[in-house]
């Protein structure tokens, strides 16, 4: 079997001798050397945060793997790989569907076993747990922003050009169905830059002046 190492240290820990480099790769040649297997080549990723998979070491690996330049995964620490579930969730997952195996010495990890296989689901199970803790957290905060006032959501904003000309052609006597059939054919982009101008988007855009604060458009065709 052909393995491939990976190393990882973020800056805060390259001083850390048992989080170093050279102590995760000799744990990952001693394995290899015990199991009999074939130490293509071990990557590592010196200075980068395990928070996520945008690290040029893992992307590296994770090529390798899917072209079949190893058949084996071998980090000697669960966090070195990442310090998310749903990130290593994501790993195993691709490591299943490419046909490929996963080993972290320091952990039941170890897809090559019935055990590590079983231990993959203990993980997908995790994994499924933080996904509902992140929505129901961002849900959390969400309201607690509508409830301060903030408006949610992509905020409206027109060129100053486009509110002079609609203020100017109403005041000149144009009906606001008038005024946005005139910008629609004229191809002038809505606040939300939109291709289509109604009469009601034209009365939010006169409103808004007058108050001197952004409305939202409505797509309604009254007159």
């Amino acid at each position: 079997m052909n393995a491939i190492g990976y190393t990882r240290v973020s800056t805060e820990e390259q001083a850390d001798s048992g989080l170093g480099l050279a102590a995760q790769r000799a744990a990952i040649r001693a394995e290899a050397e015990r199991r009999g297997w074939t130490l293509v080549e071990v990557i590592e990723d010196a200075g980068y945060s395990g928070k996520d998979l945008k690290r040029p070491g893992i992307v590296a690996v994770l090529d390798a793997l899917k072209h079949h330049e190893a058949d084996t995964l071998v980090v000697a620490k669960l966090d070195r790989l990442s310090r998310s579930m749903l990130d290593f969730a994501s790993i195993l997952d691709r490591a299943k569907r490419e046909h490929w195996a996963v080993v972290a010495l320091d952990m039941a990890v170890d897809t090559t076993t019935p055990a590590g296989e079983m231990m993959v689901n203990v993980v997908a199970v995790f994994a499924q747990f933080e996904r509902r803790l992140i929505s129901e957290r961002t849900k959390a905060a969400l309201a607690q922003k509508v409830a301060q006032g903030f408006k949610l959501g992509r905020p409206v904003e027109m060129s100053e050009d486009v509110r002079a000309r609609i203020v100017a052609e109403r005041k000149a006597g144009a009906s606001v169905s008038a005024i946005a059939r005139r910008l629609t054919a004229e191809g002038m982009p809505t606040a939300q830059d939109g291709k289509r101008w109604y009469p009601s988007t034209v009365r939010a855009a006169l409103l808004s002046i007058e108050r001197g604060t952004p409305r939202k458009e409505h797509k309604s065709d009254t007159t």
